[in-house]
């Protein structure tokens, strides 16, 4: 049975994930609110990822660091704290994560890492200065860490288009909005977060052991189709 660390499986993407691997592996939870999900499968430690002490943890197979943040201001009304702010749960957060658990990732099973990007690093978007900063230094990371864990460990990210969590609530707030939003993508759709759940789940599987160092973008054709 492989053993998984989800870090954010309390809610949208992460809990997705944890729906899917609590089926047949050992998950590893933090996160600072527990997931409203009990299985003899899961384990669950409660901690702010950027301030507490990380719980030890004696052997585990893959890392997916879900946590992210969603911060669209004009630019002109970014100040500095929003780009700390942004930068802190989506890169240093990750990295905290990474350093602390690489040492007992690298004895584990096809040992695999997965992080979370944003379509907006490749599409200029308006008012996604601060999140898509952070995030392209993000996949930065994920090339730099894919050459020199070669052989070791696998990294890999998934960059969503907008995904129908709770963290995007604000934004798919009614049906006109949603139905707008839809009409913008090629493909007519916007993601579900199963969807991307299950290209995680992928990108940590035996199938992919092939695969490191790669951003995959999933964006029903908002960047790649002109139409």
């Amino acid at each position: 049975m492989k053993k998984i660390l989800i870090i954010g499986a309390s809610t949208g993407i992460g809990r997705a994930l944890l729906e899917e691997k609590l089926k047949n592996s050992l998950v590893y939870s933090i996160s600072r609110t527990p997931p409203d999900a009990s299985h003899s499968n899961l384990i669950h430690h409660s901690a702010d990822i950027l301030k507490d002490p990380l719980p030890d943890i004696e052997q585990i197979d893959s890392l997916i660091y879900c946590p992210g943040s969603i911060s669209l201001k004009p630019f002109q009304s970014l100040h500095a704290d929003d780009f700390r702010n942004d930068f802190e749960i989506n890169v240093i957060g990750a990295v905290r994560v990474i350093q602390k658990y690489l040492p007992i990732l690298k004895k584990g099973a096809d040992p695999s890492i997965v992080l979370f990007s944003t379509v907006a690093v490749k599409l200029g978007m308006p008012f996604h200065a601060s999140i898509a900063s952070s995030k392209a230094a993000l996949e930065g990371l994920v090339r730099s860490l894919g050459a020199e864990l070669a052989g070791q460990v696998r990294i890999n990210a998934v960059a969503p288009t907008i995904t129908q969590t709770p963290l995007s609530a604000s934004i798919l707030r009614n049906d006109k909005i949603k139905e707008s939003i839809k009409e913008r993508h090629p493909m007519k759709n916007y993601l579900q977060a199963r969807e991307v759940a299950q290209m995680a789940d992928y990108l940590i599987s035996d199938s992919a052991s092939s695969i490191s160092g790669q951003v995959f973008v999933m964006d029903y054709g908002l960047v790649s189709f002109k139409l």
